[in-house]
């Protein structure tokens, strides 16, 4: 049995071979793991298996660090090599549909209007993982962009827009506010980007609620961009605006709301400057 580093070579293989399974899980259709370890086996330099059990839970935490869907059964185990972390790279290289495939379920037909979205507390420092998983997993995620990808990713921002949307009426006819569920707006969808939010919507009480969507396939702290004139928007309407923050979207959304002031939750870094000349 071979205890070595693991080489290029076994990595592109064993990554090829997790998003083969990753596809059919996230597609519903039947696979076998034992299956694919033995047929994955003979091509590796004697490599146990539990070193591919091991091995296919640290892909699941690369693919964590990177926003993406992961194989719910793989939980995530970290401490792993960046040369794994350039494999999936790799694979992603090659495979651009990938990234760039349909969200799911989100199509306006396919909506259950009925069905909310669970709504949980924000990450905090109480709830955060180990120090060096997190390091790690925002490393993965500043190296490869994860947040600007996620943002150039137009047909997952509208689906979640969509989403939110749907949820924002049946929470107010939940609370018997028809009349309030029928003028809830998609700001960004009838009027264009620049508002400042996406969606205009209301409390149960009748007062406004400006709702700025930001959407991920990833885990709850993949980070986002946000735009200057979001922020200016949030601090002009303070009481009203909030964030909408959508996570896990492809498998079953959930999300958590962030108030201003947005610094009191997350840390804000430039990414850009206006350039002007004198």
């Amino acid at each position: 049995m071979s205890n070595g580093a693991w080489t290029d070579e076994e990595n592109d293989l064993i990554v090829a071979d997790y998003f083969a399974m990753l596809a059919d899980d996230i597609s519903a259709r039947r696979y076998s793991k034992a299956e694919h370890r033995r047929a994955l086996l003979p091509l590796l330099n004697g490599r146990s298996e539990g070193s591919v059990e091991f091995k296919h839970q640290n892909i699941s935490a690369v693919l964590k660090g990177l926003g993406e869907d992961w194989i719910p059964g793989y939980k995530p185990a970290f401490n792993f090599q960046m040369t794994l972390v350039d494999a999936v790279a790799r694979w992603l290289a090659l495979n651009p549909a990938w990234l760039g495939r349909q969200p799911g379920l989100q199509t306006a037909a396919g909506l259950r209007e009925a069905a909310q979205i669970w709504i949980g507390p924000p990450p905090t420092l109480s709830n955060q993982p180990p120090p060096q998983e997190l390091d790690q997993m925002l490393h993965i995620a500043r190296k490869f962009d994860v947040a600007g990808r996620d943002e150039r990713n137009r047909a997952l921002g509208r689906a979640g827009e969509e989403r939110v949307l749907a949820h924002e009426r049946a929470s107010l006819r939940s609370a018997g506010r028809d009349d309030l569920a029928r003028k809830v707006r998609w700001v960004s969808e009838e009027d264009g980007d620049g508002a400042g939010y996406d969606i205009a919507s209301f409390a149960p009480d009748g007062l406004p609620r400006l709702i700025e969507v930001k959407t991920t396939n990833g885990w709850e702290r993949t980070p986002f961009h946000i735009t200057r004139n979001e922020l200016a928007m949030a601090e002009e309407r303070r009481p009203e605006w909030c964030l909408f923050r959508l996570w896990n979207f492809s498998r079953e959304p959930k999300a958590f709301e962030l108030h201003p002031p947005l610094d009191t939750h997350v840390s804000l870094t430039a990414t850009t400057f206006q350039a002007s000349f004198h």
